[in-house]
């Protein structure tokens, strides 16, 4: 009886436990549904943020490459200025060369039409005065006396423009020929000098000739023939600006 009444209690709790467990699952099921619910949001969650993380890695290194891709364009766009600036002064430089040696090249165009225009004049230039100085044998100085005929000379040219001066030196036949001439242009020399260096006669005016024993004005057959023969004549011609052309004889009349 006792046990049966055991038995049939046993029954009973388990029946009771068995309901209690069904109850406990039942109640526990919604929560059970919400937390897998949240995991899985918690799991999507995770998963977007590791996509975010990846997608801000990347676009940091986008940034990155950009900014790397910027400073070597600002570098190269710094050297390509660099380079603008320095063919542009090289350009301004050449622009400088090219004008200077075009303002040269008028220049010289100007002189040479100068000169042509002096070569075409030369024909209307005048003799206007002459003088002549003598050296003693082998001497080429010049003495007070010397110096005081070409003040003289140069007196006559004071104010005027447009003139040259022939200044040729001359020997006796005393020596050999190459001597002679050698001498005859060492007195020219002295003569030029003293009028450049006294009168500032400019030299582009000057032409100047050693002529040596040659066109003597004596024979050289005397003592005093010879003197006559060591001399320098100094020829000053005027331009004729009214064109009357000048005559044909160069050398002046033999002063005895």
């Amino acid at each position: 009886m006792k046990t049966s009444v055991f038995v049939g209690l046993l029954s009973v709790l388990s029946l009771a436990g068995c309901a209690t467990k069904k109850h406990v699952r039942e109640a526990i099921a919604p929560v059970q549904n919400q937390i897998n619910q949240t995991q899985g949001q918690v799991n999507a969650l995770q998963k977007q943020s590791d996509e975010a993380k990846q997608q801000i890695g990347d676009l940091d290194r986008q940034v990155a490459a950009a900014e790397e891709k910027a400073t070597d364009s600002g570098r190269k766009a710094a050297d390509a200025a660099d380079a603008a600036m320095k063919a542009n002064a090289a350009a301004t430089e050449a622009g400088q060369r090219a004008e200077a040696a075009n303002s040269a090249a008028q220049q010289a165009q100007q002189a040479a039409a100068h000169v042509g225009q002096e070569f075409n004049n030369l024909d209307n230039y005048q003799l206007s005065a002459t003088e002549q100085v003598y050296f003693g044998l082998g001497r080429s100085t010049l003495t007070k006396e010397d110096q005081a005929k070409l003040d003289d000379a140069i007196s006559k040219i004071h104010g005027m423009q447009n003139y040259i001066m022939e200044v040729e030196g001359f020997a006796d036949r005393t020596g050999d020929r190459a001597y002679n001439r050698e001498l005859s242009r060492r007195r020219a020399d002295a003569v030029v000098h003293y009028l450049a260096v006294e009168h500032d006669v400019p030299l582009r005016v000057i032409r100047e000739v050693g002529a040596g024993a040659d066109f003597p004005d004596a024979d050289n057959q005397t003592r005093e023939a010879r003197k006559q023969n060591r001399r320098v004549d100094v020829r000053i011609y005027a331009l004729d600006l009214n064109g009357q052309v000048a005559s044909a004889s160069t050398r002046p009349a033999t002063q005895q």
